[in-house]
């Protein structure tokens, strides 16, 4: 069992703690696509088999369909930030908070607005030729 103090597990504190370093090292580093590019590939490259696949997958598809999105840690959570360094996008590993499936996830400046009611996480649990499709799209429309 996760262990609670004031209202946050001790996951929660080491992802704020994670976050607070990440500041640090992007203020040091400055808010560049290759620092911020590094910073992606390390946070995946330290992910258990089963996500990495998938945030690999992920990486590759932003890349593709919106690469005017600059890569970034936040949370230590690969994102995908816009031209104001608001995250657009991001994924969540499944072994982050040792949950079922991972997460791929939209922050308000995703531009996926539809009527009163709109999408903005998924559970990934595989990347598939349907499931990047739809990836894709989604990625594509919040991207602007």
């Amino acid at each position: 069992m996760t262990e609670k103090i004031a209202g946050l597990s001790k996951d929660e504190r080491d992802a704020v703690k994670q976050r607070a370093a990440e500041l640090r090292a992007q203020e040091k580093a400055g808010k560049s696509r290759a620092a911020g590019e590094k910073a992606v590939r390390e946070a995946i490259a330290a992910m258990p088999d089963d996500d990495r696949v998938l945030a690999e997958g992920i990486d590759r598809i932003v890349s593709e369909v919106a690469p005017q999105l600059v890569p970034k840690t936040w949370y230590g959570f690969p994102s995908y930030a816009d031209e104001d360094g608001k995250v657009v996008v991001f994924f969540k590993a499944a072994s982050k908070f040792t949950t079922r499936y991972a997460t791929l996830g939209f922050e308000e400046s995703a531009q996926l607005d539809d009527g009163d009611l709109w999408v903005t996480s998924f559970a990934v649990i595989a990347l598939t030729p349907a499931t990047e499709k739809a990836i894709a799209e989604h990625i594509r429309k919040a991207a602007g």
